[in-house]
């Protein structure tokens, strides 16, 4: 084999290394393009849906007992609740987990231990306790009873 063989063999390799390496990029970008348009992919509908408080709004602003910018419940401890833990995740992260005391506690220790939560002090208890009255584990069984059914006719 001859210099310019080994040379022509270098330039296909290389030849090839590019194309694939344009083939996965081009893979990679089709796949996130893809989630972004997926409206059922989670952490892109949370994106596209976050309520952006305006200087006109008030953060703390509360409705049907609703902290509107979080969906938090009101109750004593909320603000607690919003300053430790929505600082990390979204307060949707909180609302959809329903756990008892120890469930919750368990849950703060993980995130202590491995998310870099810091210690709460004596502003764990009040979390706990508004996590525990608002958000509690609920008893469902089997499927929830339909309700609010507006039947119509079949007609043949």
């Amino acid at each position: 084999m001859n210099e310019h063989d080994e040379i022509r063999r270098i330039i296909k390799a290389i030849s090839r290394l590019t194309i694939g390496i344009v083939m996965v990029t081009g893979l990679i970008v089709t796949l996130l393009i893809y989630y972004m348009m997926d409206p059922n992919v989670p952490a892109i509908t949370e994106w596209l849906t976050k309520t952006e408080t305006t200087n006109n709004e008030d953060p703390d602003k509360v409705e049907n007992g609703i902290h509107v910018r979080t969906g938090l419940i009101e109750a004593e401890g909320l603000m607690s609740v919003i300053n430790n833990c929505t600082n990390c995740h979204s307060a949707k992260l909180v609302i959809q987990n329903r756990m008892n005391e120890e469930r919750w506690i368990s849950t703060i220790r993980w995130m202590q231990r491995t998310q870099n939560l810091w210690d709460l002090g004596d502003q764990e208890e009040i979390i706990v306790n508004y996590l525990v009255n608002n958000y509690p584990p609920l008893k469902k069984g089997r499927r929830q009873a339909l309700s609010d059914i507006q039947w119509y006719k079949l007609e043949n």
